[in-house]
Parts: structure tokens; sequence; C-alpha cells
């Protein structure tokens, strides 16, 4: 039986989808895209990106200071409706995000980069000030801060509804690793830190993209380091 808690809302113009709820454990369908032991499977600059430890690495040293982001992008092609579940960890100055519904675009920056991507993306950094935003790379920018359920028709998004306190939220963010969870199912996406709802939006903008592919970065910036472990995929 179905609590009042978890009926749907009636239909009106400002109704919030239903949230995911914290579960335990992948459940079924999740694959591992990662085989914890190389970069089969995944392309990218090796000037920036290994395997250590059963993770991945992306570093950038004082020796090799970026001058625009570069991404390890999964070679599973594109990726439409999914759910992904990741760990990962960065070190404070660290800037990073998992990318989806992203494609390869040229660099005019730094022309030799051949793995910039324009796209989604889970916001990750160090200092936790943009963390789990729905964000987009190359493109709209700032789509739903952490705490705000927002919908994208133009832009800018509107925010439509609160998930939670921004400030509460962001002491969920732990300092070491972290668990993120991102479910993109038509325009509802949904981002997911720790078991809890960080942000969220209704992505309806008519020239939005409804497929891509998948990617990790390094930021331009200081020198940081972040490691990324246990990455899963699930179609939907």
């Amino acid at each position: 039986m179905t609590s009042a808690a978890q009926r749907p809302l009636p239909p009106g113009p400002k109704t919030m989808p239903l949230m995911p709820r914290p579960a335990k454990g992948d459940g079924p369908g999740f694959t591992p895209i990662f085989d914890g032991k190389s970069l089969s499977g995944w392309r990218g600059d090796p000037t920036y990106w290994r395997v250590e430890d059963g993770m991945i690495v992306g570093e950038v040293t004082p020796d090799t200071l970026l001058r625009s982001n570069t991404f390890l992008i999964w070679n599973g092609g594109q990726v439409e409706d999914f759910e992904l579940k990741l760990d990962y960890r960065i070190t404070a100055q660290g800037n990073s995000g998992v990318n989806y519904r992203s494609k390869v675009v040229k660099d005019e920056t730094t022309p030799t980069n051949r793995f910039a991507l324009s796209g989604l993306q889970f916001d990750i950094d160090g200092q936790n000030l943009f963390t789990a935003m729905v964000y987009e790379e190359r493109g709209r920018s700032f789509i739903a801060r952490r705490g705000q359920f927002a919908r994208t028709t133009t832009e800018p998004s509107q925010v439509v509804g609160a998930i939670g306190e921004p400030g509460f939220l962001k002491t969920l963010i732990r300092p070491d690793w972290n668990e993120v969870h991102i479910i993109a199912k038509g325009p509802a996406l949904y981002h997911l830190l720790n078991g809890q709802l960080m942000a969220a939006a209704m992505d309806e903008s008519k020239g939005r993209r409804r497929s891509g592919e998948i990617g990790m970065q390094v930021h331009v910036g200081p020198p940081m380091k972040v490691e990324y472990r246990n990455i899963r995929l699930k179609r939907l």
C-alpha cells in the first residue's frame, strides 16, 4: 500500500516530481565500467590520468598546469537515461566533476586538448562551494545549485522549489571519500551525495542534449588531485 508520504502530488504548474529515496546497495542492473586495474575502456591525456591502487587518479602538478579543462572519457558511447554511482576523493584546492550527456568539442584555448567536453555535470570541488550542483560545462553554467529544485525552459533556469537548506546539506559532504549517485531520466536530473538528494532539475529547454558521453574532469587552477573508484552504470 502506498503511504500518504509516497502518494504523487496533484498535478500543477509548480508540482515537484517525486524525489529519489536513499537506498542501500546498488540493486539490480548496475555494471562496473572501471576494472580497477587499467584505463582500458577510457580515453584521456595520460599526463593527467592514471590508475593507482584500484583508483582512477586525475592530477595536475606545478609542471602540468592547465590552460583549459580536460576529461577522462568513457568509451562506452552515448548514454541517454541512466543511473551512475561512484566514489570520489579530492584535495582541498581541487576542482573536478562528473560529466554526462556530453559531447567532445574543439578546444580553442588548447588546440592539443582532444578531451574537452560540453555537457551536464555533477560538480565537485575541494572547498565544497559547488559540490553536487547541476552545472553545464561549456554551456548554460549554473542550472541548480545545492538545495535547489530548478526548471529550465529558457536561460536562466527558474528555481521552483527547495530540497533543503544549503548550509546543512554542505555538512553532509565528507572530508574523505564521498558517494555520488546521478539519476538522469528524460528531463529529470537528480544529484545525490552520500544518500542525500542535493540538487535536482527538470531540463526542458528546447535544445537540451538527450544523450551523450560520460567523463571526469580535471580543472584549470592550482595543482590538485582527484581520485575515483567503484564506478557503476545502470541504463534505464
